[in-house]
């Protein structure tokens, strides 16, 4: 039997808009696998994830409403009556971290109510001309004076501090997460990262100070990649600031999926295509469509084709590029006369062998 969405919610299929994103914040905070460490949490975020990213789409709630589960993943009945003349087809994402912080404008769930970290660092950032946009926008107390113009990818890059400061206690890791796009990783990019903090004048009172941190996104960056701004957290009286740390996180892609430095595109054909040969039309990360041609052979559900050189960077080798892979979704028939089925038991081999 399918999921029932609204039950994950906690909500009635009357429910409103309104009431739909007060649910899900509610349990999305609840389960954040960073404050709920229970085993059953991370399963359960990602349901709630799934559950609001269905429900809060009128399309999607539609079809969930009329054929449940299969119709929104392309099964029974699942699309005839949509105007996509029967080739709708949702799969979700698999990343409930990123509808949190499309969601909350952060992907940290203590930043929802004390601004970064949950330990009274006040700090806030958004990305210049990005949708990284911390909606809470707290002032501040402490931080570092301008100066440092970037950061490089290290999952350890500091610099050498003053070595009479090493018995101050230093505040806590402030980490959040950065989404970036198959593009980016694809070409590289720079990110403006812009973060308001204080910082303490010579006379003991502090200020407001905004700042902006660039990132320079090398080709190739694989999600997981930390980079580090030491020491460009708030200034707190007997403290040593905090480092900043982004995270690279992949975006959602409307194409592709990510493995590795490969990337996969899955086109759907029917299944008399696949028996008697197509030509897809293929997308790359360069705008490009490749047409490739199946003439000649059978498309199984297992067939995947290798175009060499068509995927994302190495990281340590940016001149050498993964693979573009290409996977198969062949749609059956939901059903077929008599005439239909008694042509087939006559040409297709009883073994299934040819």
């Amino acid at each position: 039997m399918g999921k029932d969405y609204y039950k994950i919610l906690g909500v009635s299929r009357g429910a409103s808009d309104d009431e739909i994103k007060k649910a899900y914040r509610k349990l999305a905070l609840k389960y954040h696998p960073d404050k709920n460490k229970s085993p059953q949490a991370e399963e359960r975020f990602k349901e709630v994830a799934e559950a609001y990213e269905v429900l809060s789409d009128k399309k999607k709630r539609d079809i969930f409403d009329q054929y449940g589960e299969d119709g929104l993943r392309g099964g029974v009945g699942g699309g005839g009556n949509n105007d996509t003349n029967g080739s709708f087809s949702y799969q979700f994402h698999g990343d409930p971290r990123a509808t949190f912080a499309q969601f909350f404008g952060t992907s940290d769930p203590f930043g929802v109510f004390f601004g970064n970290d949950g330990v009274g660092s006040n700090m806030f950032y958004h990305e210049i001309g990005g949708d990284m946009n911390d909606p809470f926008g707290f002032g501040g107390r402490g931080g570092m004076g301008p100066g440092f113009p970037g950061a490089s990818r290290s999952q350890s890059f500091n610099v050498n501090g003053s070595p009479n400061r090493k018995h101050k206690m230093q505040d806590p890791l402030i980490e959040h997460d950065l989404y970036v796009t198959l593009e980016d990783v694809n070409h590289g990019c720079q990110k403006k990262m812009k973060i308001s903090k204080m910082v303490m004048r010579q006379d003991g009172t502090a200020r407001k100070e905004e700042k902006i941190l660039n990132i320079n996104v090398k080709p190739g960056w694989k999600a997981g990649t930390k980079i580090t701004f030491p020491k460009e957290g708030d200034q707190v009286p007997g403290k040593i600031p905090a480092d900043i740390v982004f995270i690279i996180r992949d975006k959602p892609h409307p194409h592709f999926k990510r493995e590795g430095s490969d990337i996969r595109y899955t086109a759907k054909i029917t299944l008399r295509q696949s028996l008697c040969g197509t030509v897809v039309k293929v997308p790359t990360l360069s705008g490009e469509q490749l047409s490739i041609s199946t003439v000649g052979e059978i498309v199984k559900p297992t067939t995947v084709k290798r175009l060499q050189g068509r995927g994302l960077p190495f990281p340590k080798e940016p001149s050498r590029k993964g693979d573009l892979l290409l996977a198969f979704d062949i749609q059956f028939p939901s059903q077929l006369n008599q005439n239909a089925k008694d042509i087939l038991s006559d040409l297709l081999p009883m073994d299934g062998n040819s």
